[in-house]
């Protein structure tokens, strides 16, 4: 009778492997060999930089050309003091994108991009948990009402990687984020809701149900305090494999590509880090073996992450190669 056991859970997993096997080999339906690009742009990332972030913003616009742009707006920003909300800066680059007619996802809550992941104004920070989701539970209705008539407004992303444990920051329990969507649902309908999830260290399933769009990262090369600086041995059927698992449950969900790592990542920003470590995670030949691997998955459209590295590589280094090269995958030129 053991044998019998042994042998029939032997059978289940040979039957689920090969089924594994046959989803990661199989494309999933919305690959494409035409990727349109877009970029995310930080102003906070900019500022980290020392650059003038008004000056790179409108050289993204102008000169890299992105169909589409992903913003984050950071809590510290908008509410620097309590209930006082000052939108004067995302206004500017929401007018600027607008009358270029490019397509803008705005990413809201208190875990948005960059590190350290959660955003909040120093006012915010004594306050406990509870009480820093009830501010956010104000701040959502402030940003939707002030910004969904905007024309070239394409959709809402909702937090940022939700359930992946990094940062300084707690990770989102799913109710919480439920709320968040509920209240950006219940203001503004018309439009998409994303949320995205991490390509190589995450399951997609929790992040992609709630999403009408769902987004993720595609890093390479990282560093990790404990390992040092290694690259992802992550074939592109890795990421069909995800994808077909999400659209058993959620069929026809539109995945994207919200991150293609398109800078180094390292223990410190640029500005505090060797050029030769820097390299040893973003050379210029694995800027291109990355572009080169997201067209390889297939997902569009692909939002770089690092066009204010880019630029401060150009202005400050000399280098010009990672801004000129991603102008012609960008624009098409």
């Amino acid at each position: 009778m053991f044998k019998k056991i042994i042998y029939g859970f032997l059978m289940f997993l040979g039957c689920l492997a090969i089924f594994v096997l046959v989803l990661a080999l199989k494309k999933p339906a919305g690959v494409t060999a035409n990727i349109e690009w877009g970029a995310a742009f930080s102003k906070f990332y900019a500022d980290q930089l020392g650059l003038d972030w008004k000056k790179t913003y409108l050289a993204v616009l102008d000169e890299l050309g992105p169909k589409y742009l992903r913003l984050p707006v950071y809590w510290q920003d908008v509410e620097p003091q309590s209930e006082s909300y000052i939108f004067d800066d995302y206004d500017w680059m929401v007018k600027e994108a607008s009358d270029r007619d490019i397509k803008i996802i705005l990413v809201i809550g208190r875990r948005v991009p960059r590190w350290p992941e959660c955003h909040i104004p120093d006012w915010a920070v004594s306050l406990n948990e509870k009480s820093q989701q009830s501010r956010i539970l104000k701040l959502i209705p402030e940003i939707v009402n002030h910004y969904k008539n905007e024309k070239n407004l394409y959709a809402w992303q909702v937090e940022n990687e939700p359930f992946l444990a990094f940062g300084e920051c707690p990770t989102i329990d799913g109710n919480f984020l439920d709320r968040e969507i509920e209240v950006v649902r219940s203001l503004d309908s018309s439009r998409p809701i994303m949320v995205t999830d991490s390509g190589e260290l995450s399951i997609w399933l929790p992040a992609a149900k709630r999403a009408d769009i769902f987004g993720t990262t595609m890093y390479r090369t990282v560093w990790n305090q404990y390992l040092g600086f290694y690259k992802y041995p992550l074939p592109p059927q890795f990421f069909w494999l995800k994808a077909n698992l999400v659209r058993i449950f959620n069929p026809g969900k539109p995945i994207i590509v919200s991150e293609l790592q398109g800078e180094p990542w390292t223990h410190k920003r640029p500005p505090e880090t060797s050029m030769e470590d820097q390299m040893r995670s973003m050379s210029f030949e694995q800027f291109k073996e990355n572009i080169n691997y997201a067209e390889q998955v297939g997902f569009s459209p692909v939002y770089f992450w690092g066009v204010e590295w880019w630029y401060w590589m150009k202005i400050t280094q000399d280098r010009a190669e990672y801004w000129d090269y991603a102008r012609e995958i960008i624009s098409g030129k």
